[in-house]
């Protein structure tokens, strides 16, 4: 079975995380106080440890709500997180495009689905650092099994991934266990899936983990 470590459980405002060395940063002092006060003013605080290496994939969720990314951007600025995320090409096209790539999106072509995992895992081998956050169900809508894209990923250019939990009633950023390598897909999503039965969703009706 893959080591799946979990980081120690200690509640702290988002801008007390301790970011690793190896994890690059990119957003300024007041940018990352400010995000942080808006988040603890809304009740939000973050329990864990983030990962420290130079590549890995966050898989975010539940992702029920638009309030998901907005919660999400929050902490990426707090934490002062230089992440990429990979979207479809037209999505960059100005004015926007501008916005979109300045927080870190990186234009995908996916006219051919089935090539669309190995462009991003060459993409991830050719950097020399990169934190992929995306969120592992792909849509906002009930969903089961959920989409496995992100773990194929994972395994193709050989970088772990970290689960993180939006806990809506706990009011609570989880950073939750890291998967070192991803050998077997369907008994590692079963541990996501575990993580994920103690998070509460925006819209818990949303987020199904089991069949």
């Amino acid at each position: 079975m893959t080591e799946t470590s979990h980081p120690q459980t200690h509640s702290q405002r988002a801008n007390s995380v301790n970011v690793g060395e190896h994890v690059l940063r990119k957003w300024p002092n007041w940018l990352s106080s400010f995000a942080a006060w808006v988040l603890t003013k809304r009740g939000w605080r973050v329990e864990g440890e983030l990962i420290n290496q130079k590549k890995a994939i966050l898989a975010v969720a539940p992702h029920t709500s638009n309030w998901d990314f907005f919660i999400g951007l929050f902490v990426v600025f707090s934490f002062k997180l230089n992440i990429n995320f990979f979207g479809k090409h037209t999505i960059f096209a100005p004015p926007l495009g501008a916005i979109v790539k300045r927080l870190g999106g990186i234009p995908i072509e996916r006219s051919k689905a089935h090539g669309v995992v190995t462009s991003i895992a060459n993409k991830i081998k050719e950097a020399g650092q990169l934190i992929l956050a995306l969120a592992p169900e792909g849509t906002r809508s009930p969903i089961y099994p959920w989409k496995t894209g992100f773990m194929h990923i994972a395994r193709e250019a050989e970088i772990p991934i970290q689960v993180i939990g939006l806990d809506y009633t706990r009011k609570m950023i989880v950073l939750g266990p890291i998967i070192q390598k991803v050998t077997n897909i369907d008994e590692q999503m079963q541990t996501i899936y575990t993580f994920y039965d103690n998070v509460c969703a925006k819209y818990p009706k949303n987020c199904i983990t089991k069949p």
